[in-house]
């Protein structure tokens, strides 16, 4: 995306995210935000980093920083400039109506530009114009009813899971409108809500669903439809093994030296290690619990069944940073700090040059002065509060 322009008017996770993800393959990504106060993340700690704080820091990295005040007249003018001289893309996660009283009306923008490519983030599908919280989203959405013990109460993810999910459908559906620009000319507006995103998340869940009309239940860490898919209990801790075949159930119960089981006709196919998924739960338990965690993973991923131990984060990023997942970066005021790759690769060569996340308003002189503005009409700007 070297080349492409892209005006991020988000906040929170969702629209940062996305943009990000385009500034990793290469886009200029300019990040606009309110004089004074910034983006609501910024604020989201402990912990800080140079009085950045790690949620910030997470989701907006290779990006520039402008801080513009949309209630200011020149301020308003600065960023329909931006809008119409400069960006490829506009990204914006405000909620319905919002910018249309600054008169940045997306459709009437498109008018004036019909190359301008618009992605928007909603809570909601139209006709509803709450404000999204993933929280409310993985609660409402059905997500957390599928989350948790199955004889306890339903949890939420650990990581705001549906703004990711989101900030994904989004960039998907961008570079498919900048693929369409570049062979036909004309911009796209692309909206993406969290509800659908989330909605569309369910999978096959869904479809089981829309295919019975039964209600899904909770299952813990097992599987609606795969068994054996779960954690189990070794010597020293819990391991996960996922059994998607006849072929791997043979290996596992082979490596377990309990053979006769997969000729038990309750768990000769799938359809019957489901039906009586408890008891053989039981059975694979009680073998489990004879040797350690990191035995049991070896000789299954010797034999060909999926197995792991339930790593921590600290380990999982230790493990990640032996393969480039980790990067050192400067940033002005937190000097080097560590930040998380782009998961993106050439072949075996990971992509993304990463740059910090911008300070608050870091580069609004350099890009007014792009604009054609001097130091003095930029001074001007400063003191009337139009821009931070």
């Amino acid at each position: 995306m070297a080349g492409i322009r892209v005006l991020d008017l988000s906040r929170v996770l969702a629209g940062p995210l996305c943009t990000m993800l385009l500034s990793d393959l290469g886009a200029d990504v300019l990040k606009v935000e309110r004089p004074g106060e910034g983006d609501d993340t910024r604020a989201w700690g402990p912990p800080f980093a140079g009085g950045e704080s790690a949620y910030y820091l997470s989701i907006n990295r290779g990006k520039r920083g402008i801080t513009v005040n949309w209630q200011h007249p020149e301020g308003l003018r600065i960023l329909r400039r931006l809008i119409l001289e400069w960006a490829d893309m506009v990204v914006d996660n405000a909620r319905p109506g919002a910018l249309e009283r600054y008169g940045l009306d997306p459709k009437a923008l498109r008018e004036e530009k019909p190359d301008l490519i618009w992605g928007r983030i909603r809570g909601y599908p139209p006709g509803d114009d709450r404000p999204g919280y993933d929280f409310l989203i993985q609660a409402g959405a059905g997500l957390m009813s599928l989350t948790g013990p199955a004889d306890g109460e339903p949890y939420k993810v650990g990581v705001a899971l549906c703004d990711v999910i989101t900030g994904l459908f989004l960039a998907n559906g961008l570079l498919a409108a900048l693929h369409d620009r570049q062979a036909g000319g004309v911009g796209a507006l692309v909206t993406v809500s969290l509800w659908d995103a989330q909605v569309a998340a369910l999978i096959n869940v869904a479809q089981s669903y829309l295919l019975t009309g039964v209600p899904p239940g909770r299952y813990g860490n097992a599987h609606a439809q795969l068994s054996p898919y779960e954690t189990f209990a070794a010597n020293d801790g819990a391991i996960a093994v996922g059994v998607g075949n006849n072929r791997q159930f043979q290996a596992l119960v082979t490596v377990l030296g309990i053979p006769e089981t997969a000729a038990d006709p309750r768990f000769a196919d799938n359809r019957d290690r489901v039906a009586h998924r408890d008891e053989l739960h039981r059975m694979l338990d009680g073998a489990f619990q004879t040797r350690s965690r990191e035995a049991w993973v070896s000789a299954l991923n010797v034999a060909g069944v999926p197995a792991s131990a339930i790593g921590t984060v600290p380990e999982a990023i230790a493990k990640s940073a032996a393969n480039g997942g980790v990067l050192t970066v400067k940033h002005p005021t937190a000097g080097s700090l560590l930040m998380l790759a782009p998961p993106l690769y050439d072949g075996d060569r990971r992509l993304g040059c990463v740059s910090a996340p911008p300070l608050l308003g870091q580069h609004t002189d350099e890009v007014l002065e792009a604009l054609g503005y001097t130091a003095a009409d930029i001074a001007k700007l400063r003191a009337g509060g139009a821009v931070g």
